[in-house]
């Protein structure tokens, strides 16, 4: 299925979608950069959407589009998108773009190719409601989206939410701040954080201090939750509570409210 969808001076060519992978998915690949299609998954909510939300996948940014047309992943805010439409947003679930098979690393998270195929995202979602568009990241996937609030000062998102933010390093992976310049950001912005999230690299403590590098945000906010299911996965990933295990309708709630109300 080929689609032309114009937006101003934009002209971008739907290069085909998929076999949903629930009830009302859909999977679409933009053509961005010379040669490079950006696959994600859109799902619609029950009405007219109130806002557009673009979600940011952890670990290597991979939901499986690019080699089959099946979503995949149980990272918290890709098994919550349902959560996300019965609020009333019109979802975009990223994968990785055609030329990252194997996984995006901290390098092109925090690339200027990386903003510019997202601007395509932005862009079709805009075609698609007249609302405004968040960017809506967790775990390593708040790099991408605070990396693309930072480089898109023209068409770029309305709003951002971080979610189980990156705020130490180790050698696998750097902090937001060393590698996304935070203070470039002029978007409202929302931290979400599990106080009891046990990830060495998202220490709860450092949150207030990764909220004050954000010197242009016109409103931003931390919301700390609590507790959560045992335990099912490693500390760091998505089973556990730096995934939301047990609390997903409670911290999709306080999103929700929060750009509903921005």
């Amino acid at each position: 299925m080929r689609r032309m969808i114009i937006t101003g001076l934009l002209a971008l060519l739907l290069l085909g979608a998929g076999r949903a992978a629930s009830a009302g998915e859909e999977l679409i690949r933009l053509p961005t950069r010379s040669g490079v299609t950006q696959p994600f998954w859109v799902m619609n909510p029950a009405g007219p959407p109130v806002a557009s939300v673009i979600l940011f996948t952890s670990g290597p940014g991979l939901l499986g589009s690019e080699r089959q047309p099946v979503l995949s992943g149980k990272n918290f805010l890709i098994r919550s998108r349902d959560k996300f439409a019965a609020a009333g947003f019109l979802v975009a679930s990223v994968d990785g773009p055609s030329d990252h098979p194997e996984g995006l690393d901290e390098v092109f998270r925090s690339s200027d190719e990386h903003a510019r195929d997202i601007a395509a995202v932005i862009a079709y979602l805009r075609q698609q409601a007249a609302v405004p568009v968040w960017l809506v990241g967790t775990s390593r996937g708040t790099i991408s989206a605070a990396n693309v609030a930072a480089r898109l000062q023209s068409g770029g998102a309305d709003g951002l939410v971080l979610t189980s933010s990156i705020v130490a390093s180790n050698r696998n992976v750097g902090a937001i701040q060393g590698a996304v310049d935070v203070a470039a950001i002029a978007i409202p912005t929302l931290f979400v954080h599990n106080k009891d999230d046990a990830c060495m690299v998202c220490p709860f403590a450092a949150v207030p201090s990764l909220l004050a590098r954000f010197t242009h945000a016109p409103r931003k906010e931390l919301i700390a939750v609590s507790g959560g299911s045992p335990p099912q996965s490693d500390p760091c990933e998505a089973l556990s509570r730096h995934g939301y295990i047990g609390i997903e309708d409670e911290v999709v709630e306080k999103i929700a409210a929060w750009i509903k109300g921005a």
